[in-house]
C-alpha cells in the first residue's frame, strides 16, 4: 500500500456519522441520467442501512460531490472529502474521471470503491487503496466482440472521438478481432460529419458500425444518418459503452434506436435481494433502474459490511479489501487481484449484450452473456 505523501488537515466533526464521500455526475457534460441512478442506488442503501442499526449505531452519511464528468474537478473533490473526514469514496461513472479520483486517492490514502467506471489501467500502478464493483473494459468489450463475430460480423468499423476511454476500447477490439479473422475500421468523427460518416462505411463495407462517441450527440445524429440511408439498410450499429438504455436516447431516437446492442452487467436472473431492490429503485427513479443503480447500491452494501467489521479507519478500510465476501444483488462479490488490472477488482459481475426491441422498444433483449 502506499503511503500518503503528506497528511492532510482533516476536519474535526462530532462523531455522529460515519460519512461516505459520493462522487457522481450530475450535471453536463457529465451522463447525468447516468449520476442519477448512480445516486439513487447510493442512497437507497444507506437509507436501508440507517434503518437498522447503521454503522454500531451510528447513522451513515453520504457526502455528494457533482464532478460534471471533469477529472480535475473530481480530483479537487476528493481532497476537500479527506479534508472533511469522510472514511472512504465511493461512486464515479466516467472512466476517465474516476481514473483522475482513484490516482488521487491513491496519492492521499483514501480508500475507494469505483461504482461504475471500467477503463482497465484505472491507476497507473498498482495500488491496495481501491477496489472496483464494475468488470475491466477488456473483459466486457472482449464479450462483445464475441458477441459481434457470432452474429457474422467481421469488418467492424467504429465512430470514435478522441478520449483515452475511447481509445482503449478500440484496442481492445482490434486486438481481440484480428487474431479470430475480424478487422477494425477506426473512423475520426473530428474530420466526419455524419453523411460524410455514412459515405466511408459504404466504401470500407462495413457491416457494423460501433459508436465510440458521446451522447446525445454526435451518437444520435449519427444514428438518425445511418438508419435513413438506404445503402446501410443492413447495418449494425451497436454501442458497447450502453448510450441505448437510456431513457433520453429513446425519447430522442424512438424506433431508430432500437436494435442498437450494447453491454449491461445484470445477471439474467436477479436474486430475490436484486428483485427487491429492483423494485425500490424503479419507485425512487419513476423508470425501471439501469445497471448503473444497482451498482450504487452494492457500493454501499460492500462499505456498511466492511466499516461494521473493521471500523472507520482508513488503512483497516483498505486493507480488508481481499476479505471482502458481500452478498450483492447481482450475485456474492469478492475482490481479488486480477492479472492486468491494477487495483481490487470484482472478477466478475454477469456481462450481457442486450439491445431495445425493435418491436417493442421499452423492452430489453438479452442477446449475448458472458
Amino acid at each position: 500500500m502506499n503511503t500518503p505523501a503528506s497528511p492532510l488537515v482533516v476536519e474535526q466533526t462530532d462523531g455522529s456519522s460515519v460519512r461516505i464521500g459520493a462522487l457522481v455526475p450530475l450535471t453536463r457534460p457529465g451522463w447525468v441520467e447516468a449520476g442519477q441512478h448512480l445516486l439513487a442506488g447510493l442512497e437507497l442503501a444507506v437509507g436501508e442501512v440507517n434503518d437498522g442499526v447503521g454503522i454500531a449505531g451510528r447513522p451513515l452519511e453520504l457526502v455528494v460531490r457533482d464532478t460534471a464528468a471533469d477529472p480535475q474537478r473530481a480530483a479537487a473533490a476528493v481532497d476537500e472529502l479527506a479534508r472533511m473526514g469522510v472514511a472512504a469514496l465511493a461512486g464515479e461513472y466516467h472512466s476517465v474521471v474516476a481514473r483522475a479520483a482513484a490516482a488521487r486517492a491513491d496519492a492521499l490514502g483514501m480508500p475507494y470503491l469505483c461504482s461504475s467506471a471500467v477503463l482497465d489501467a484505472l491507476t497507473d500502478q498498482p495500488t491496495d487503496w481501491v477496489a472496483r464493483l464494475a468488470p475491466a473494459q477488456s473483459h466486457g468489450w472482449q464479450i462483445y466482440a464475441d458477441f459481434l463475430l457470432g452474429a457474422g460480423h467481421s469488418r467492424i468499423a467504429v465512430a470514435s472521438q478522441p478520449s483515452v476511454y475511447w481509445a482503449s476500447g478500440a484496442r481492445i477490439l482490434r486486438d481481440y478481432l484480428a487474431p479470430r479473422g475480424g478487422a477494425v475500421i477506426e473512423l475520426d468523427m473530428r474530420e466526419l460529419d455524419p453523411a460524410a460518416l455514412c459515405d466511408e462505411l459504404v466504401e470500407n463495407h462495413a457491416t457494423a458500425l460501433l459508436l465510440l462517441v458521446g451522447h446525445p450527440e454526435p451518437a444520435v445524429s449519427i444514428v438518425k444518418s445511418v438508419r435513413h440511408d438506404q445503402r446501410l439498410a443492413e447495418m449494425l450499429i451497436g454501442a458497447p459503452a450502453g448510450q441505448p438504455e437510456s431513457a433520453e436516447w429513446a425519447k430522442l431516437l424512438g424506433d431508430d434506436g432500437a436494435g442498437v446492442p450494447f453491454l449491461r452487467y445484470l445477471p439474467e436472473h436477479l436474486s430475490p435481494l436484486g428483485a427487491r431492490v429492483g423494485t425500490a429503485l424503479r419507485e425512487r427513479l419513476g423508470e425501471a433502474p439501469s445497471f448503473v443503480a444497482f451498482e450504487g447500491y452494492d457500493t454501499i452494501a460492500v462499505l456498511a459490511d466492511v466499516l461494521r467489521s473493521h471500523g472507520a479507519d482508513r488503512s483497516r478500510i483498505a486493507e480488508s479489501w481481499p476479505r471482502v465476501a458481500v452478498e450483492g444483488t447481482r450475485g456474492q462479490i469478492k475482490f481479488s487481484r486480477t492479472p492486468g488490472i491494477s487495483v481490487w477488482q470484482w472478477a466478475w459481475p454477469s456481462v450481457q449484450v442486450v439491445d431495445r426491441d425493435p418491436a417493442e422498444p421499452d423492452r430489453i433483449r438479452i442477446l449475448h452473456t458472458g
